[in-house]
């Protein structure tokens, strides 16, 4: 019922109506109405039910003509005074363009973003704008549109240079700027003004009316029918299953009905599903609601009085008029603007746009998207008003209006992922104003926009703990639901503060710093929350919840990072900043104390007071988001000089620098632990937040600033007493605070777990130590710049391994443009290798800058630290250099931050590191590690080349304070008089347990010997040692080469005679080669006719092994059956006419003949594996039983279809779906036929008249030389060509048979004989073996299928043939000899002629019948050229010269023969010079496919001009064809059966579509396609055919078609109309081509599209520009070229068991 009858007509009592309408005279009667608004709504209420909503089907149309005519026309009368076409013209033509361009994005559609000038990513282009823009020169991001956002050209806001494209180039008259309205007469101001209030009312009023039975007043129809719509709307919840099922069931329709319905509900927002009274309508409404309620909240269905959904129709039109007409004029523009935010009755936001905003999440999407248009190009789109329109947006006296908008209108949906770009297109209005920083400020300054977006934030963050942090565990899915929605006003946070003020005012101050206290509030309910307590004993049970944190953490860190860089741009506010977040600290820490003892701890001589605290009992938090904008903002005041120039305006002198360092502190003591397996019992979510924690989407707000928090504590401490407090915390001090500490922790006897921790714990700690003192590359730190920390980035992953740019940008940290800055250094530490065909372009690191590697770079994880370690080890082996990795050297320190290199000399240190080397002396206790030493190590030469820096940069009246090496030379004082560490390292160096640590003790040493008198002695004894050590590897390798040469001459002696035949075999095969040389067998290499080439003493042997059971065969015509393993496609790559239908499969299709379009052919292909007949069969078997088993467990497709007989080669896993038996060269057919002699002598096509019994009983006498394993294997293979070419069930009884395998042969032959051209090879010799195999196994297998064919039947066949060259009057129907393929009738009828030899005594050799054939089928071919392919003469004379005189004239002689058969429609040809060269190029692809037809049929060795291109490639063909090289000698004088035909010769090769060279011009392309089945809908996923350039809508519901009962996607359902089953796609959107095979098969494969980096971006994620690689695309022309697009697919979905899940047949 829901869509039963059809479309309706027009009424004819609304015809009758319209006929006597004027627009004209309803427009003077409102000009003279006292209330014209109720004028309005009259003309209203009587027409729009007469032309809306009539019945079940619309008709847009009508629709909009009615209501244009009757609606719209009287509207622009009444606003123009005059004819609208003649008033609109004049209004355009005053009107002064802006110069803003404001297109408005469709979806899909490309946009531009520069890197270099746009003021934030959210500034775009269109394509027209940014083609004439200066921004094309520029690094620019390309991305697609979600529909919404509009042009930035001519904001000069937006950009920070070149703001307009050449288009909208302001002119000098447009600086002045006057008022619009000022053209414009003070009456037409007043109608306009009229007209926009009353229509903005009525739409505003109908969009928002929420009553379904009656209208607002004045709307009222004249008369009621009893005609509702149930309405269904779109919702968040139902899946599209849910709701097609549903409608099913409600309203009775087809499934394609409720698909059609489901699509356009998802697409406008709403749809009606059932029309006609109100009983019938809420019936359906209760199934609906009864059938979708079960498990969530159910559908929204309203059932609705028609005249409702007409005026709500015609409201939707109207705004959409306004939009349209406002574009004339600049004035009528802002009149609309000045309507829209007029105050209303009710005061304050009462406004049409306040009322239409607040009522977003009431309306449906259809609705939105149409109003957000309008305030686009109204609102937005005039600066005075888009200020005045962010005002409203921003109100407090709405209860925060602009929350509203997020919580309530942006509802993400969880079913059709493509739909969220509309959902939150009113989202993209606060995108629009708070990206515009003088709106944005001033919404700060004026409207408090920074304080009201925080309160609002943390508003809605109710669950908070005792001590008032956030606690996310407790939250219900609902609750989960709203805070996802609430972080988008964090979104508009990042907008506000994303471009940095120049200019500060004291207001914005005050307000900036009123919105830090409320981000200080929102940080302090962060500060500790989610706390965790290790597990001892027992497993964690439950998960807690940790992603909420993390995401609020992650969402974030721009914010943060942003509001640094607001207080850095100005001192004061620095300053005040830094006070508050001072403040805050000491507030979180008040309460964070409590219950925590304190104690004293001593070591070395220092002691210092502090807190016990065990980080591996007590609760720790991994979120200290205050500590860290404290440590980012302490940086600051070093990196702008504050804390140098304005000392007593900071609260230096009060900081507690214990307190500062405790919390970060803990938190990397956790991360220790965590390394060190204490944890393990806390289950994921604690290793998923340390992960989270370094990574690099969160590391600079988290690690990053907890070691800078921990470096400004340590730079105001005495360094001994901050290393106590770091063993505190790592509860190691018990270890390194004992006095015998270097004896007793080697001889504790501890569990063994303790120990290895504990180790671990040591190696974390010491690594600390290097980062806290190592770590200057922050701009504020260290005295470096920003673009050092990048770098030395960047040169530490490339240290790993080179990367692509893909890589090295996700390993760096963003900004909040979502730009790292790489580009601007990344020439100075890397060059760029261009990639090849396949692979990426790498960055390669100089090698200049490979001494800046520091083996402990803090950014490192474990697994990155051992890869570098071990190609930086590598690369110094290469480079022939000690293989030590010593530490680099580093920028010196901020005076803030100096003092940090005394930890490096404090006797704390020194007493840890000599207590390491002591246990690393004395190894047998095994309490240490090697990374420990290693740590150890590095640290200490970290310190000399500290005192080596200070020595350096120190004047001579200052006094170095760095004195490292006097301090490791001093041994212990007494009693315990321990070594000194310079000892320890001497005693380690000569350790033979160490030698991988040699290099570096001995690296250490020597610096160390720098400053001592022996320096030179020991160089020299250190080059004497090398000395000998060389002379000794010398002479060893000298010895080893005597021996194996010694061995080598033993083995030959013993095996002589081996050696003696192998030699004389070489000797035979280079003489045999040299007997074929080109001048002793020219005459004799010919392949075809009586004179052909015979291999001389008997027929050569042939024996292959099979793949399965290694067994070797000699390959005989009465042998075993051996096969190769074999796919055979139809296919299309040479077809030259895509739009022939396919032919119908049933029993009357004859494919006899192949049509010289070859529109459809049948392909083989083989990978060239051998195996026994019968081992194949056993593994097919086994193979159908595997796959029984599989079907019951799992039901999903596999690479291969069992039932369509398909399987995977043994050997390579190819995919195969039939096999060929191998034949020996020699079919032995002359023995045979000897054996025969009661054969009848001459067969005729009289004597084929008899009966098939007389033929039945002499076969009875034809004995078949074949074994019978191989005669099943000649059906198999037969009935597979048969059952694929035409699409049936096999049955090997169908004289169609041989005839598709001939053709399978012919077609193959053709396609790789074109192959090789294009490739430019030669015709021999350059094939891959396994095609050479596959093609002679098809040419022998040809020659051989008659035997296992009813004989009669291919009597017949060739009889036919036959008749096509010779006319025979018995046989009907010959096709006209232009609609013949003769290569294709060439090898039918050399195939089929051994079924009449076999009967034929007369001693007529085949070799003679084959000639024949060939001579005969090549005049006939060239009569085909002759009558189709004739150039257009040059007027140039170019003659030849006599060279090839006589051809030319032959040419000429035969053309005109064929003149006078066919009258005038042959051209005149005067120049035999054209038609002889036409002839040679169209005649040529013949030629060389007969050569690799006959070479592979009759196994004739190949000349050696036809293995290399060149010029003699025309006579060496002709005469291994037996040719005459003037073709035209072969003419005999033929009947005239010929008809004129358009097709012409030679068939070029088939070639996939040109693509554009950039790629936005495809996207472009694509955004304008519309789905042809949803009404100019936008297609979500447009799909371009790479072989014919149909763009398609593909993986929608829209566009399924129903294919063998199926239904299938529009690619899918391309594929068998375009490429016969087969489809090579790119996916447009997605930038990624799609394989398709079949239903069931696909898989994807890498875009021809490059970026400048060498690199592909499926899915558009990166935004490069990309550009065309001829190459890449050339490489999948080559694979469709080579029909191995379905052997692709099944190794791809071999290696990727993801792809076989994906249901192809619906893309």
């Amino acid at each position: 019922m829901a869509a039963a009858e059809t479309d309706r007509e027009v009424p004819s009592a609304l015809c009758s109506e319209f006929l006597q309408f004027s627009a004209k005279d309803t427009a003077a009667k409102w000009l003279q109405a006292n209330d014209l608004p109720k004028e309005v709504y009259q003309h209203l209420a009587r027409y729009v039910p007469k032309i809306y909503c009539l019945g079940p089907n619309l008709n847009p149309q009508s629709e909009d003509l009615l209501a244009q005519l009757l609606l719209q026309a009287p509207l622009e009368w009444y606003l123009c005074g005059e004819e609208p076409s003649t008033g609109l013209a004049k209004l355009e033509q005053n009107n002064q363009p802006s110069q803003l361009c404001g297109h408005v994005f469709k979806v899909g559609e490309p946009t531009y973003s520069c890197r270099e000038c746009a003021a934030d990513p959210t500034c775009v282009l269109c394509m027209q704008c940014f083609l004439g823009s200066v921004h094309k020169e520029h690094r620019y991001r390309m991305t697609t549109s979600g529909g919404g956002g509009f042009c930035d050209c001519g904001d000069t806001e937006a950009w920070k240079k070149g703001p307009y494209c050449q288009k909208h180039e302001p002119n000098i008259s447009d600086s002045l700027q006057e008022d619009p309205l000022a053209n414009l007469s003070a009456d037409m101001i007043a109608r306009t003004y009229n007209i926009f209030s009353i229509i903005l009312k009525y739409a505003v009023d109908m969009l928002t009316w929420d009553k379904e039975d009656e209208l607002p007043q004045g709307l009222e129809p004249p008369y009621r029918g009893d005609t509702y719509y149930c309405m269904l709307f779109n919702d968040e919840v139902h899946t599209y299953e849910q709701v097609i099922y549903t409608l099913q069931k409600a309203v009775n329709c087809t499934q394609k009905e409720a698909v059609s319905f489901a699509t356009t509900v998802d697409r406008d927002g709403r749809k009606s599903v059932r029309f006609g009274d109100f009983q019938f309508c809420e019936q359906a409404k209760s199934v609906i609601v009864r059938n979708t309620s079960r498990q969530t909240k159910p559908l929204r269905v309203q059932v609705m009085h028609s005249s409702v959904v007409a005026h709500q129709c015609f409201a939707l039109k109207a705004l959409a008029w306004l939009g349209h007409i406002i574009r004339y004029s600049d004035a009528l523009r802002r009149i609309l603007c000045q309507v829209g935010l007029q105050k209303g009755p009710e005061g304050e936001n009462s406004s049409l746009v306040d009322t239409l905003m607040l009522c977003d999440s009431k309306m449906w999407k259809g609705a939105r998207n149409v109003y957000h248009q309008l305030f686009m190009s109204s609102l937005l789109m005039d600066l005075k008003y888009k200020k005045l329109f962010a005002i409203h947006t921003c109100s407090p006296h709405i209860p925060s209006l602009f929350c509203l908008f997020f919580l309530s209108s942006a509802c993400p949906s969880d079913y059709v992922k493509d739909d969220h770009d509309r959902e939150f297109s009113i989202t993209d209005l606060s995108v629009q104003m708070f990206t515009v920083p003088s709106l944005a400020r001033m919404l700060i300054t004026e409207e408090n926009l920074m304080t009201t977006i925080i309160r609002t934030f943390v508003d809605h963050l109710r669950h908070r703990d005792l001590q008032g942090r956030f606690q996310f565990e407790r939250y219900t899915a609902q609750q989960a639901f709203k805070f996802r929605r609430v972080q988008s006003l964090i979104g508009d946070l990042k907008y506000v503060l994303i471009s940095c003020p120049t200019e500060w005012t004291d207001k914005l101050r005050e307000k900036f710093l009123e919105g830090l206290d409320g981000f200080l509030e929102l940080l302090k309910c962060m500060q500790g929350m989610d706390p965790v307590v290790r597990q001892v004993g027992q497993h964690i049970e439950m998960e807690p919840e940790w992603e909420a944190a993390f995401t609020l953490q992650m969402k974030l860190t721009h914010i943060i990072s942003m509001m640094q860089e607001w207080c850095a741009s100005d001192e004061r506010v620095l300053i005040e900043a830094y006070k508050k977040c001072l403040t805050a600290l000491t507030h979180c820490h008040s309460g964070f104390t409590d219950g925590e003892q304190p104690i004293t701890l001593s070591m070395c001589g220092h002691s210092v007071d502090t807190i016990r605290y065990c980080v591996s009992q007590e609760k720790v938090s991994i979120h200290l988001p205050v500590s860290r904008l404290l440590a980012g903002l302490h940086v600051l005041l070093s990196k702008t000089e504050v804390a140098y120039r304005f000392p007593e305006q900071l609260p230096l002198s009060e900081l507690s620098p214990p307190m500062l360092i405790e919390h970060p502190l803990r938190c990397l003591v956790l991360c220790a632990q965590v390394h060190a397996g204490m944890w393990r019992r806390n289950g994921f979510s604690l290793v998923n937040q340390i992960y989270y924690y370094h990574n690099v989407k969160c590391r600079v707000e988290m690690f990053d600033k907890d070691l800078m928090m921990l470096q400004a504590g340590a730079s105001m401490m005495d360094p001994n007493h901050f290393l106590m407090i770091v063993l505190s915390r790592f509860e190691l001090f018990h270890i390194f605070s004992s006095a015998d500490c270097r004896k007793r922790y080697n001889r504790e006897n501890a569990n063994k777990d303790v120990v290895q921790q504990n180790s671990t714990l040591i190696e974390e700690m010491l690594h600390l130590i290097m980062m806290v003192v190592g770590e200057r590359f922050a701009s504020g730190i260290g005295q470096v710049e920003n673009s050092d920390e990048l770098k030395r980035e960047i040169v530490h992953q490339l240290c790993i391994r080179p990367m692509a740019h893909s890589e090295l940008v996700k390993a760096l940290p963003e900004n909040e443009n979502k730009e790292t800055g790489m580009e601007r250094v990344i020439d100075s530490v890397a060059s760029f290798k261009k990639p090849g065909v396949t692979g990426r372009g790498l960055y390669e690191l100089r090698p200049e800058c490979a001494k800046q590697f520091n083996l402990y770079f803090y950014h490192y994880s474990r697994a990155d630290q051992s890869k570098a370690e071990e190609a930086q080890r590598k690369l110094k082996r290469q480079n022939g250099e000690d293989s030590a990795l010593p530490p680099p050297a580093l920028p010196p320190f901020c005076p803030l931050f100096a003092s940090l290199v005394n930890i490096l000399q404090c006797d704390v240190l020194l007493g840890m590191l000599g207590a390491v080397l002591q246990w690393a002396v004395e190894p047998s206790g095994g309490h240490w590690s090697e990374s420990m030493l290693q740590r150890v190590l590095h640290l200490i030469g970290m310190a000399l080349l500290e005192e080596q820096q200070q020595l350096e940069s120190s004047c001579e009246d200052n006094e170095v304070t760095f004195n490292f090496t006097l301090k490791i030379s001093r041994p212990g004082e007494a009693p315990s008089n321990t070594p000194s560490v310079l000892a320890l390292l001497e005693t380690l160096q000569n350790a033979p347990h160490l030698e991988v640590h040699k290099d570096i003790i001995r690296w250490i040493l020597k610096w160390l010997y720098l400053h001592c008198v022996f320096l030179q002695t020991v160089r020299d004894k250190d080059k004497a040692e090398r000395k000998r050590k060389a002379e000794m590897a010398r002479l060893r390798r000298e010895k080893i080469m005597a021996q194996m040469s010694e061995m080598q001459r033993h083995f030959i002696n013993e095996n002589k005679e081996l050696f003696q035949q192998s030699l004389e075999e070489l000797d035979a095969s280079t003489s045999t080669s040299q007997d074929h040389s080109p001048s002793s067998w020219d005459s004799a290499l010919v392949c075809v006719g009586p004179r052909r080439w015979r291999a001389g003493g008997g027929e050569r042997r042939q024996v292959v092994t099979c793949i399965l059971c290694q067994e070797e065969q000699e390959i005989r015509s009465d042998g075993r059956a051996m096969v190769l393993a074999a796919f055979v496609q139809r296919s299309t790559v040479m077809s030259k006419n895509r739009r022939r239908p396919p032919h119908n499969p049933g029993k009357d299709y004859d494919p006899l003949f192949m049509h010289p379009d070859l529109s459809f052919g049948t392909h083989t292909g083989s990978c060239g594996h051998i195996m026994h007949s019968h081992c194949w069969q056993r593994y097919f078997e086994a193979v159908q039983a595997k796959e029984q088993r599989r079907q019951q467990r799992l039901r999903v497709h596999t690479s291969y279809d069992v039932e369509n007989g398909e399987f995977l080669c043994p050997l390579c896993e190819c995919l195969s779906n039939t096999v060929i038996p191998l034949l020996s060269e020699q079919p032995g057919l002359s023995q045979w036929l000897n054996t025969t002699s009661q054969q009848i002598k001459t067969l005729h096509a009289a004597h084929r008249k008899a009966k098939s019994a007389s033929n039945d009983v002499f076969l009875c006498f034809c004995r078949n030389p074949y074994s019978s394993s191989i005669k099943e294997m000649l059906t198999t293979f037969g009935t597979a060509t048969y059952k694929v070419g035409l699409k049936v069930h096999p049955n090997e009884q169908d004289p169609r048979v041989p005839i598709m395998c001939w053709g399978s042969c012919a077609y193959t032959i053709q396609s790789i004989e074109r192959l090789l051209v294009d490739e430019e090879k030669p015709l021999f010799g350059s094939l891959p073996c396994r095609q050479d195999d596959c093609l002679s196994s098809l040419a022998r297998f040809g020659s051989a299928c008659w035997t296992v064919s009813c004989l009669s039947t291919v009597q017949t066949h060739f009889i036919r043939l036959l008749a096509a060259l010779v006319p025979n009057p018995q046989v009907e129907n010959s096709p006209c000899l232009l609609d013949v393929d003769m290569f294709h009738l060439l090898v039918s009828l050399v195939l089929s002629y051994s079924a009449v030899h076999c009967l034929d005594s007369s001693g007529l050799s085949v070799d003679a019948a084959q000639l024949h054939f060939f001579h005969l089928v090549t005049v006939a071919h060239l009569v085909q050229i002759l009558l189709t392919s004739v150039p257009v003469e040059l007027t140039m004379d170019q003659e030849s010269g006599g060279v090839e005189r006589e051809e030319e004239e032959s040419v000429c002689l035969f053309y005109n023969i064929l003149k006078t058969h066919l009258g005038s429609s042959l051209p005149e040809m005067s120049s035999g010079w054209h038609l002889w060269r036409c002839v040679k190029a169209s005649i040529l692809p013949y030629l060389r496919g007969a050569a690799l037809f006959f070479h592979h049929l009759n196994g004739v060795p190949t000349p050696p001009e036809l293995h290399a291109l060149g010029a003699g490639e025309w006579e060496a063909l002709c005469t291994y064809l037996c040719l005459p090289s003037n073709l035209l000698q072969l003419y005999y004088n033929y009947q005239d059966v010929l008809k004129p035909l358009v097709k012409g010769f030679p068939r070029e090769s088939n070639k996939l579509i040109e693509l554009p060279e950039d790629y936005s011009a495809l996207i472009n392309q694509a955004s304008s396609f519309t789905c042809p089945k949803s009404g100019g809908d936008k297609s979500r996923a447009p799909t371009l055919c790479l072989v014919c350039g149909t763009m398609l809508c593909s993986q929608s519901y829209c566009c399924q078609t129903e294919l063998e009962g199926e239904d299938v996607g529009a690619c899918t359902a391309h594929t068998f109309a375009c490429g016969a089953g087969v489809g090579l796609f790119l996916r447009v959107r997605e930038s990624q081509v799609l394989l398709l095979a079949g239903k069931t098969k696909g898989c994807f494969y890498a875009p021809p599209y490059l970026d400048d980096y060498g690199e592909t971006d499926q899915g558009l994620r990166r935004g490069n520009p990309l550009h065309l690689c001829r190459e890449r695309y050339r490489k999948i022309q080559k694979l469709w070229r080579q029909h191995s697009i379905t052997e692709e697919i099944g190794h791809a979905q071999e290696a990727n068991q993801t792809l076989v899940g994906i249901d192809w047949q619906h893309l």
